[in-house]
């Protein structure tokens, strides 16, 4: 007997702090890799989250932390 999956698994909702840090995509100007994260505003380091492959991941980061603006690339 197989299993089918009736529904999507949920996006656990993640938070990050809002005064302290903001939604950044860090690309390679190199070979073109994107990775999401946040940026701390007072050191500038910024913490890695996931790697973008294409529109989907993004699309899961956003809903992931309930992140409706367009996010700032930084190279």
């Amino acid at each position: 007997m197989t299993t089918t999956k009736l529904f999507k698994k949920k996006i656990p909702a993640q938070t990050y702090d809002k005064s302290r840090q903001k939604p950044v995509i860090k690309a390679s100007i190199c070979n073109g890799e994107q990775i999401a994260g946040f940026k701390d505003l007072h050191t500038g380091k910024i913490e890695e989250v996931m790697l973008i492959k294409g529109p989907a991941d993004l699309e899961r980061f956003k809903k992931m932390y309930g992140i409706e603006d367009e996010i700032g690339k930084e190279y």
